[in-house]
């Protein structure tokens, strides 16, 4: 049974579960700060151990914007994003809490792929 959890543990680690998901839109139809391209969301999990201090699998708004979003983005056409919203799992003070053992993270960004 200790096998079991170990290896449970050990494949959930070496995979991080990202999702990003964009529309195509025409640029006359999009409010935007230039000639809007796209709307692209991402999306993280992540995987913590011992009240969020270490992580075993990274989900921060680092890697949401800059490495899932404005890369998605950039793929697009775009030369930037404008940021409509990202958010993240609160880890320090009381809410650290709620990663005793093993905690989840979530991390997510919106933003329009503009030219």
């Amino acid at each position: 049974m200790k096998k079991l959890i170990l290896s449970a543990v050990l494949a959930s680690s070496l995979v991080g579960c990202t999702s990003v998901e964009s529309a195509v839109v025409s640029g006359s139809e999009i409010a935007a700060n230039g000639e809007a391209v796209a709307v692209v969301q991402a999306n993280a999990l992540g995987l913590t151990a011992i009240f969020h201090i270490i992580d075993i699998v990274q989900s921060d708004l680092d890697t949401v914007v800059n490495k899932l979003l404005i890369t998605e983005a950039k793929a697009m056409g775009a030369s930037k994003v404008d940021l409509k919203g990202a958010s993240t799992t609160p880890r320090h003070g009381i809410y650290a809490l709620f990663g005793t053992i093993i905690g989840v993270t979530s991390s997510s960004a919106t933003g329009v792929a503009v030219k």
